[in-house]
């Protein structure tokens, strides 16, 4: 087996001491994993993907999940109690990743103390001092294999969109 010497500076000696305790005393493991980690991630963005980190779950028993994805749309719509936010993004891996958030209530605040309900098209577009605000009372994350397989999951529309943004290129790059 071919043998390379790593130079390793004394400040990060401890650091290296930590990796090999972790990978079960072989260093050389530990290290292969690491270069194949970083060699994974530099080779996404060069792809397009990003580190996404979203949060699962309901209420105060969330948890944080990050992947590698390229977001392919978004979509938010409203209902009579809240509203639902679709994110889909693909993996390097060709998995498709839907994300959705759901709350059930909305809460306004105006500068008219008490004031809670809705004042119409103006206060939506932003045309009056009404400030918005929702809490994700669920959020769930669902890893398929194609778009395809996102039919009735999503509203169609967004289902048409995001099957038009899968087809295009990942980045396209301008000579300019």
């Amino acid at each position: 087996m071919p043998n390379k010497t790593i130079y390793v500076s004394d400040d990060d000696l401890a650091l290296y001491a930590r990796a090999q305790e972790i990978a079960g005393g072989n260093l050389s493991s530990a290290i292969a994993t690491a270069i194949r980690r970083y060699i994974e991630i530099e080779e996404g963005k060069e792809a397009g993907f990003d580190d996404v980190t979203v949060w699962v779950g309901i209420g105060t028993q969330r948890r944080r999940l990050r992947f590698s994805g390229l977001l392919l749309g978004r979509y938010q719509h409203y209902l009579t109690q809240g509203e639902e936010r679709f994110q889909v993004y693909r993996t390097p891996k060709g998995k498709v990743v839907l994300y959705t958030e759901r709350s059930e209530s909305w809460r306004r605040t105006s500068e008219k103390e008490g004031e809670s309900r809705l004042r119409g098209l103006g206060a939506a577009l932003g045309l009056t001092n009404d400030t918005w605000a929702s809490m994700p009372a669920e959020a769930t994350f669902e890893v398929v294999d194609t778009i395809e397989d996102l039919h009735g999951k999503v509203p169609e529309p967004f289902h048409q969109s995001v099957l038009v943004a899968a087809n295009a290129p990942v980045i396209e790059d301008l000579d300019i």
